[in-house]
């Protein structure tokens, strides 16, 4: 199974349009040991010639045109293109919104948890999809599927799993209990499979604690590409950038007391990668304490670019 990543950052990318954080500023200014990074979506195949998305990035057309894996066949027809299928992880504007490069007329699936589908369903711009050509299939928590596009089973299965997380931004509404809407199946992971060999993989983009439920699940996992939106829970505050916390937009902080760094310590993971990093963090940068400390502690920050087999 290859995994290639698409774009490692989180919402917005990095730079984003309209930061000048140090880091977003000096990677404009093409500063050693800063690489630009488009939002987080990964392309998975079993066999290198179908592929199935992991969410799909607002960069989605560039993440394609710099993927030669995800060109169409020159030798196939006037249309064609290896990806039959888009996993979706959360509704998030930077996992959905690249759907919308994909509308013109090419057959594939798309897989959601039922309340993903609801807001495609909702939102009429996403009819641009044709419901002829382009299915859409709710998957139900903790059932395994098997992956098809157009002609069949790609040899994926995924099984995907409810994870702390938040209903996406442009979507909360106050409630009693103060968790702006939230609902299972906002947030899910994915346990992504060689149908052939078994081998497989962790997808959690976003996540907002690690929990007993989910402290079992990944145990001895082989790999997983995990949240990696910020650092420290704080530090939108503090670099001027946000007035909120991780803790208040659903994500995890690397660092500190019960961080994903110390939440994953005993777990027994053995190659652990970050992705859907925010243009706030420190580990973008290569000569970092930061990152020092986050590959000291046995973790990667992915790529874009980044190649992963299993």
């Amino acid at each position: 199974m290859l995994i290639k990543v698409l774009g490692s950052a989180a919402g917005g990318g990095f730079p984003q349009w309209n930061c000048n954080g140090r880091n977003s500023a000096d990677v404009r200014k093409r500063m050693p040991g800063l690489k630009p990074r488009t939002q987080a979506s990964v392309a998975v195949s079993a066999d290198g010639r179908q592929w199935v998305l992991l969410n799909a990035a607002p960069d989605l057309r560039q993440q394609i045109i710099d993927t030669p894996e995800l060109h169409p066949d020159p030798n196939g027809g006037p249309r064609n293109s290896p990806i039959k299928a888009v996993v979706l992880t959360n509704a998030d504007v930077d996992a959905i919104a690249g759907l919308l490069c994909l509308r013109e007329g090419q057959p594939f699936t798309i897989y959601g948890s039922s309340r993903v589908i609801d807001v495609l369903a909702a939102n009429s711009i996403f009819d641009v999809l044709d419901a002829d050509i382009v299915k859409r299939v709710p998957m139900a928590l903790g059932r395994p599927f098997e992956v098809e596009g157009p002609s069949g089973p790609v040899g994926l299965t995924v099984e995907p799993f409810a994870v702390p997380g938040k209903i996406p931004l442009y979507l909360e509404t106050e409630d009693a209990k103060g968790n702006y809407g939230s609902q299972e199946g906002d947030t899910v992971g994915l346990k992504v499979i060689d149908t052939g060999n078994g081998h497989h993989f962790f997808y959690i983009p976003g996540c907002a604690r690690l929990d007993e439920p989910l402290r079992a699940r990944l145990k001895n996992a082989p790999l997983i590409f995990f949240d990696g939106t910020l650092y420290a829970n704080d530090e939108m505050i503090v670099q001027g950038l946000v007035n909120k916390t991780g803790e208040r937009i659903g994500h995890m902080n690397m660092s500190g007391k019960g961080g994903t760094v110390e939440a994953f310590a005993p777990l027994n993971v053995g190659r652990k990668i970050f992705i859907h990093i925010n243009n706030s963090n420190p580990v973008l940068r290569d000569d970092s304490p930061e990152r020092q400390a986050v590959e000291q502690a046995g973790w990667e920050v992915a790529y874009d670019g980044m190649e992963v087999r299993v």
